[in-house]
């Protein structure tokens, strides 16, 4: 029954060696005890203000490199455009390149086949002419063949020199 109902020695030892307990404690250990106690809460704040800063730094850079990138597909797009316009203006060139070719091959066609008319016309008037001639002379050489004719046909000449 002594466990049950504690005797008053036991009692005052135990409070004897629970405030030396104390005592010893609160001089020697109370003191770095909460001293490491603070440092261990100034680091864990100090962890946590510095997981909060990076957050918001990583958070402004996912910021500038959205505007980085959309700076970027701007660029892009802009210099797309404008090789499109490069483009566009060479292949215009070329077009109107290849049409001044093609109406200045034309016009030179044009006049080679016009200068081969012409210059088949004055052969076929050479021709026309050559025959003409030949046709006359075998005509005047068939109709004065004989000495009348002749005088007729100089007759008649010569009054139609007489009337102009």
């Amino acid at each position: 029954m002594e466990l049950v109902q504690p005797g008053i020695g036991l009692i005052f030892w135990m409070t004897l060696s629970f405030g030396v307990v104390i005592w010893i404690l609160g001089k020697f250990a109370w003191k770095p005890i909460m001293k490491s106690l603070k440092e261990r809460e100034d680091s864990i704040d100090e962890a946590l203000h510095t997981a909060d800063k990076a957050r918001e730094e990583m958070n402004q850079l996912k910021v500038d490199n959205e505007a980085l990138i959309a700076k970027a597909k701007e660029d892009r797009d802009a210099i797309l455009r404008e090789a499109r316009k490069v483009k566009e203006k060479i292949i215009d060139k070329a077009r109107l390149k290849a049409n001044e070719e093609a109406n200045r091959i034309v016009e030179n066609a044009k006049n080679r086949i016009e200068n081969e008319k012409m210059a088949a016309m004055t052969d076929l008037k050479n021709q026309i002419a050559s025959l003409s001639i030949e046709i006359a002379e075998k005509i005047l050489q068939h109709e004065l063949s004989d000495d009348k004719k002749q005088k007729e046909f100089v007759q008649k000449l010569i009054d139609d020199v007489n009337l102009n």
